[in-house]
């Protein structure tokens, strides 16, 4: 119980705004590439 207590608790080690426009950063660039690849 007590490390089910200590999970709950745990932040994050950044901002949640953070890993947000990291992922849509990341998931522009793949399709920019897989768009560009496809025009060839």
């Amino acid at each position: 119980m007590i490390s089910l207590a200590s999970e709950v608790t745990r932040e994050l080690p950044a901002p949640a705004i953070f890993f947000g426009l990291f992922t849509f950063g990341v998931l522009s660039l793949l399709l920019y590439l897989v768009l560009r690849l496809d025009r060839d």
